[in-house]
Formats: structure tokens, sequence, C-alpha cells
């Protein structure tokens, strides 16, 4: 009686998983949504399966107990979320496990997938004429493999319609939070990415290029990074090559050749694009005018702010803000 009591008022959520999967990808989207229920008692019926049930091996030793995916039958699920892993491409290819997906599907509100999962929903036929991202190493097999669909490889998550996608590993985690924070709304969501010590939107834009997450990688010795932390908390400072070089105990001209031989850029445009990652995230998270966030992020002038924004990310402020702004009602991720 009780669990009859339970499918009624709670969501189902069906992870399904395969042979390799990445562990994170299945278990950081499943924390948010137990997490969701310490906060929203019930909202949520959680359930893992696989093509036959049993436990799964992971790529990270531990196994994951699942159930069969038939003991789904004929129920109508809530969310439906395919993790990713080395194995979703075998997975892929194993026709029963594609139409037992398709079957999901077709009994689902909303369908996602994490990482390379999305090769599941793609070779499923789900995401034709669909925008939609995997991790950044695999975006271009995704292009190639299916020209059907848009790949939009600088984005963390996308929502078209009702299938999500997200880019890799714990990008599966802001996904789930968005799709929570649709649910039980903004306010829920934010007090659960606190507890879970997260983002409700990642900085960056929503990308998974960010541009501190650019420079670190494009600075594999790390020889910069204290230096572009300084940067990210004085954006309002002088940020001049002299002031930069003097920072870091160098001489200027030595210090720009140095930058740009680690990073790949210049000192000019890497600051351009912190400040602009700023800028991003006022845009997202406030209803500040455009001349405050110039000026709290070191561009003192709008137009200033516009021209750095159209060159980084191709879009004006004004436009930037209607798509990603996470207010009520607005998908904080999508494209």
């Amino acid at each position: 009686m009780n669990d009859n009591m339970t499918s009624i008022s709670a969501k189902l959520v069906a992870f399904v998983v395969f042979p390799n999967l990445k562990l994170l990808d299945i278990t950081g989207p499943m924390q948010v949504f137990a997490d969701a229920n310490q906060i929203s008692p019930g909202q949520y019926d959680l359930k893992v399966v696989s093509a036959n049930g049993g436990a799964i091996p992971s790529d990270a030793v531990l196994p994951v107990a699942t159930d069969p995916i038939s003991s789904l039958k004929g129920i109508q699920i809530d969310t439906v979320i395919v993790a990713g892993g080395a194995g979703a491409f075998a997975a892929a290819e194993d026709g029963v496990f594609i139409e037992q997906i398709r079957d999901l599907a077709a009994r689902t509100g909303r369908l996602g997938s994490v990482c390379t999962g999305a090769f599941i929903l793609a070779k499923a036929g789900l995401l034709v004429g669909r925008s939609a991202v995997t991790h950044w190493d695999s975006c271009d097999r995704l292009r190639d493999s299916f020209a059907d669909i848009t790949v939009q490889e600088d984005a963390i998550y996308i929502k078209d319609g009702d299938i999500w996608t997200s880019a890799g590993v714990t990008a599966g985690i802001d996904m789930s939070l968005a799709m929570v924070a649709e649910d039980i709304g903004r306010k829920h969501a934010l007090e659960l990415a606190r507890s879970l010590v997260c983002y409700l939107v990642r900085p960056g834009g929503q990308s998974q290029f960010s541009g501190p997450l650019q420079q670190q990688i494009g600075d594999s010795t790390g020889k910069f990074d204290d230096l572009n932390i300084w940067i990210s908390d004085n954006l309002t400072s002088d940020l001049s090559v002299e002031t930069l070089a003097e920072q870091v105990r160098m001489s200027p001209r030595n210090f720009a050749r140095r930058y740009k031989q680690h990073l790949g850029v210049s000192p000019a445009k890497a600051v351009e694009a912190l400040r602009v990652d700023a800028a991003c995230r006022l845009l997202e998270e406030t209803e500040l005018p455009l001349t405050v966030i110039a000026n709290r992020c070191g561009f003192f002038d709008d137009e200033r702010l516009r021209r750095a924004l159209m060159r980084s990310r191709n879009v004006a402020p004004g436009v930037y803000r209607e798509r990603f702004r996470t207010g009520p009602g607005v998908d904080g991720g999508a494209l």
C-alpha cells in the first residue's frame, strides 16, 4: 500500500546504466535527486536499471546494483537519465538495448543523458533535428556520426524540448539541478546547490570552456595560476602588462612573452576573458543594469562590455541575459 502511494505521488526518475559506465555520471545526478527529497520530501522515487538487471561494472571498481529495464514495463516515468562512459559506444550498438531505450523514451516526460550517453540517445533516433552536447572530447565524433544533430560543443547542458543532454561527468550534476529547479523552483534548487557545494549556474556562461578553465588547460605548468586568481579578484584594477608583470616580479616584456608562451593568449586577452566571465555571471544571476555590470567587471563602459561579449560569445549582453538568466521560469542552461 505504501509503495503504491509513493509511486503515485512521487516523480519516478529512472537512471539507465550499462557495462563500463562512468560511475560519477550516475552517482552525481542521483545524489541531486536524492538530496532534493530532503528539501521537498517524497518528490522523487529513484530507480537504477540496466538491460538485464544485476550488478553492472563501472569504470571505478564499484559495481552498480540495478533492476532490469523490464521491471518498468507499462509504468509512466517522469524522467529517464542515461549515463555515459566508455561503455556507451558498445551499448549504442546493442540493438535490444536501444529498443529498450526507445520504449522508455515513449513513456517518459523528460529524457536526459550525461556525457557520452548522448550517443545512445542518438543511436535510438531520439536526437534527430535536436541540439545536443556531449563531452568536449567526443563532440566531433557525435557530429560526424549523426549529421541530423546540431552539436553545441561549448554547452554544459542543453534542453531542447523534453530532451536534455549534458557535457562530461560533473555536467550531469548541473543538468540535474536544472531539472530540480524546473520541478520545485529555483529557490529550493539554490538551497540544494549550496548543500552540495556547487553552482546552480556554473560560471562562464554555462560553457564547458569558461575563461578560467581555458587558461588552466592552456597553462599545463600552472605557472600563472596564482596570477589568474589575483586578476579575477581585482577586475576593476589597472590590469596592464606592467601591473601584471610587477605582480609576478618579471619585466613587462619577459612577462608578456612567457605568459603567451604558457597560455597561448596575450595577457590582455586573458584579462578580457576573465572580465567577460564575471559579466556573464552577473547577467545570468542578477537584474543589475548593464552600466553597473560593466563597472563591476572592469569594463567601465557599456559599449566596451558589448564589444567584448560579441567577440567572445558572439552575442549582445541583452540577448545573453534573455538566453541564460536563471530567474523563475527560465531555463538556466539551455542554448
